[in-house]
């Protein structure tokens, strides 16, 4: 049928009128058979008559999980431009009127009702929540259904056809291909729907390279300082890759997380340098490349770098390369007087074979040279002027032609020869390192417009979500539509808006009668206790709260296999070397304020951290926290109970506290490796406290006992990007021994390492919850300077380790 209207059209465009008159009244049949056509047939002959579907809206909702594939495609695309069209936003965030925003003349009661309009909740229309309630069902039109719920749903609903899409990378090329560019745009905007997923899209050898490098776009786009470091490991296997093009990809990639990521820029910075040592010449012009972007963003503190890759135009032949490290030297010719003269002399020598690219940077180099270092590079410019005079490119000789006229003033020089010096060596913006995915969120995903990322003929633009909603009784009918859902009178079914829009035997199982328990439980303890100690776990597990004297041990909740599986995953350590938790060498008796008595009515709070494994669990850091009452009254803590509540919720009980008195307790928090703040409420009978406590970096660790041979070789397998290192300056007095052990067990949890030679100090520790390695490694260089060198696969915490240690080395 379809067919049918598509050449009737195309034959006589002045039939429109007539064919819109049958699609009307097709519109009305109530066969899942004539359904997807019709629609079809509409989206080619009238797509701008939303009219015609207003009376039909319900019933094709309703009739969808009747009507075939293809059908249901052209229908939820359909569908999709109209509720655009024709329900407000329910993206929009209820913003109350601000103070400062009152009109001058306008009267209070005006005011007021302006208000409580602004402040009016959003209320989903029952069409608009229809149409995503019946998607769920669809279960063979993945891609269709996925794009409707990213256009029209609320963004708390997005995060269901996640799972569904992960799934969909099961197929073959083609599919996955689709699959992964949506998914690629989709990640830009919302990570956390695809973060629990971060293994589906690492890279195999079988996948093909456009699949490859969707994924490591994918892949960049989900990266944060929390899996970073398990991505800069597997990026370290792809650069070794056959597939050349997929080791540029993922060269560039390691750029855009050094540039997005700040903790890891050098550790990428570092790790790239090494790459210049590479065989593959493919490798080493992309890492130029990369780095040569990296360095426009902090110049000043890469001058060797710069040095080293000066050395390289001997050996590196991509063009691309060559003129992106002619560029890096006359950008910073003043940083490095001595080589750059010395380049252009040889970039001399070989202008006439060179690339057209790069002779433009060779004059480029050439006319800054002139300007700040006339004397010694006067002669040599102008004999790259010359030759630049007679090439056979036009752009080389308009450009030779433009710079003579500029850096060497005459009677015909313009005007502009005395700027020439802010022309050429005016400081130049950082390069943006984007999402070549940034700008196809416009186009409605699914569509080939967002496959080609331009607009095709025949597509159809999503519209802006309406001020105000048009009248919802257009849709209306008399007659009774079918497939309606039936609920029983007085029980309107609740909707679960995180249900899955389709489920198997690998989903979990329901646990809505465990949480009821739970809260029961909860509401009825609540009753009996005055003060609590509420934590909201969203990025980290807090497991309290024991008093001191009295240890309980804590019942370790259930985790299914597959949770398990992940978690051991993230486990990056690879020693096979026997070591063991030591004892610390120094514990600091330094405190920390959690809640002020002026903030706490009364009650205050203070903690530290022991440096002591913690009971409560091995991936935990031990924290011990004093409460004490400063006023006149009692705070009332019954009997101490511990209760595990769902949603992450942990409530637990103390004893009484009199006037004047304390009591120490103990914390367990899982900080994931993390420095990121641990936030949660302390709580009595009248108010709540929102307290939170940010571990230093150093109580992150637990110190290792192993022997100087272990040492070396775990050191071995964690070079390149897994070590970071820095020059400390100071006095000598602050570098004996004793000083240097005191200064960095103050700092960090970490063990002392024996050491056969004099000036080299080494300490080891592990991170308390994945186990990776810490190895510390000062090095006494002559005269006032040392080495601080820190290896791990952690390397956003060997980083800001880094920062923290090398003031306290350097003071005195």
């Amino acid at each position: 049928m379809y067919v049918l209207f598509f050449l009737c059209f195309s034959l006589d465009p002045e039939q429109k009128e007539m064919l819109i008159e049958v699609i009307e009244k097709l519109l009305k049949d109530k066969s899942t058979l004539v359904a997807g056509s019709v629609v079809m047939a509409f989206e080619e002959v009238c797509p701008d008559r939303i009219d015609l579907i207003h009376k039909n809206y319900r019933k094709l909702c309703n009739l969808l999980v009747d009507v075939e594939e293809w059908g249901q495609v052209v229908i939820i695309h359909m569908l999709t431009r109209y509720a655009r069209t024709q329900f407000v936003s329910p993206w929009k965030e209820d913003d109350g009127l601000e103070d400062n925003e009152k009109n001058f003349y306008e009267s209070d009661d005006e005011q007021k009702e302006k208000t409580d309009q602004r402040k009016k909740p959003y209320t989903m229309d029952p069409d608009h929540r229809l149409l995503i309630r019946n998607k769920k069902k669809q279960r063979y039109v993945v891609m269709a259904v996925a794009q409707l719920y990213w256009h029209i749903s609320p963004k708390s609903e997005v995060g269901i056809i996640s799972k569904s899409l992960v799934r969909l990378l099961r197929s073959n090329r083609e599919v996955q291909y689709i699959v992964l560019q949506n998914i690629a745009t989709m990640s830009i905007q919302r990570k956390g729907m695809f973060e629990p997923y971060l293994k589906s899209f690492y890279v195999r050898s079988t996948d093909p390279t456009m699949i490859k490098t969707l994924k490591l776009e994918i892949l960049t786009n989900l990266a944060n300082e929390a899996n970073i470091s398990t991505l800069l490991r597997e990026f370290q296997t792809y650069v070794k890759s056959q597939d050349k093009q997929f080791a540029a990809a993922t060269i560039q990639t390691i750029g855009r997380c050094a540039t997005n990521i700040s903790e890891v820029t050098d550790t990428c910075l570092n790790g790239l340098v090494c790459l210049l040592s590479n065989r593959d010449e493919i490798v080493v012009a992309e890492s130029v490349v990369v780095i040569k972007k990296l360095l426009q963003m902090q110049p000043a503190q890469h001058g060797e770098i710069i040095k080293h890759m000066a050395k390289l135009l001997d050996s590196i032949t991509v063009p691309v390369a060559r003129a992106s490290i002619l560029w890096l030297i006359g950008e910073n010719c003043e940083r490095v007087p001595k080589i750059a003269p010395d380049v252009l002399r040889k970039m001399a020598k070989s202008f006439t074979s060179e690339d057209d690219l790069v002779k433009l940077q060779i004059l480029n180099l050439g006319a800054k040279l002139y300007l700040t270092n006339s004397r010694q590079t006067k002669l040599l410019t102008q004999y790259i002027l010359n030759l630049g005079k007679y090439d056979q490119n036009y752009d080389i000789r308009d450009r030779t032609r433009f710079i003579r006229q500029l850096i060497v003033p005459n009677e015909k020089s313009g005007a502009l020869s005395k700027y020439a010096k802010k022309i050429f060596l005016a400081q130049k913006p950082a390069p943006l390192l984007e999402s070549p995915f940034k700008d196809r969120d416009h186009f409605q995903l699914g569509t080939l417009s967002h496959t080609l990322n331009t607009k095709a003929t025949g597509y159809l633009e999503l519209s802006n979500w309406p001020e105000v909603a048009p009248d919802p009784s257009v849709r209306n009918v008399e007659v009774i539509e079918l497939a309606k859902e039936w609920t029983p009178a007085g029980k309107a079914k609740k909707e679960n808006p995180a249900k899955k829009f389709y489920s198997e035997s690998e989903e979990e199982e329901d646990s809505s009668d465990s949480s009821s328990d739970s809260g029961e439980v909860y509401n009825s303890l609540k009753k009996l206790c005055s003060l609590q100690l509420i934590c909201y776990a969203s990025n980290n597990t807090v497991r309290p709260i024991n008093p001191v004297s009295t240890p309980v041990a804590l019942p370790t909740p259930a985790l299914s296999p597959s949770l398990i599986a992940d978690l051991e995953g993230l486990n990056l350590s690879t020693s096979s070397s026997v070591i063991s938790v030591n004892t610390p060498v120094f514990v600091p008796v330094k405190t920390h304020v959690l809640l002020h008595r002026m903030s706490g009515r009364g009650l205050a709070a203070h903690y530290f951290f022991p440096r002591q494994p913690c009971i409560f669990g091995d991936k935990m850091v031990s924290v011990q926290i004093t409460l004490g009452n400063t006023s006149r009254g009692r705070f009332i803590l019954p009997l101490f109970h511990i209760l595990h509540v769902f949603m992450s919720k942990l409530s637990y009980f103390l004893e009484s506290l009199e006037p004047e008195g304390s009591i120490t307790v103990s914390m367990g928090i899982d900080f994931c490796d993390s420095t990121q703040t641990a936030s949660f409420q302390l709580c009595t009978k009248d108010d709540c406290f929102n307290v939170n406590i940010q571990p230093p970096v150093g109580e992150l660790l637990l110190p290792v006992a192993m022997s100087e041979k272990d040492f070396k070789k775990e050191q071995g397998m964690l070079t390149g990007m897994n070590e970071t290192s820095t020059v400390i300056i100071a006095a000598p007095q602050n570098f004996t021994p004793s000083v240097i052990l005191q200064k960095v067990v103050n700092v960090a949890n970490v063990g002392v390492v024996p050491s056969g030679q004099d000036n080299i100090h080494r300490f080891a520790a592990k991170t308390v919850h994945s186990g990776s390695l810490m190895l510390v490694t000062v090095e006494l260089k002559e005269g006032s300077t040392a080495q601080l060198i820190i290896n791990t696969e952690r390397t956003v915490i060997g980083s800001v380790l880094l920062r923290e240690l090398k003031p306290v080395l350097s003071q005195g």
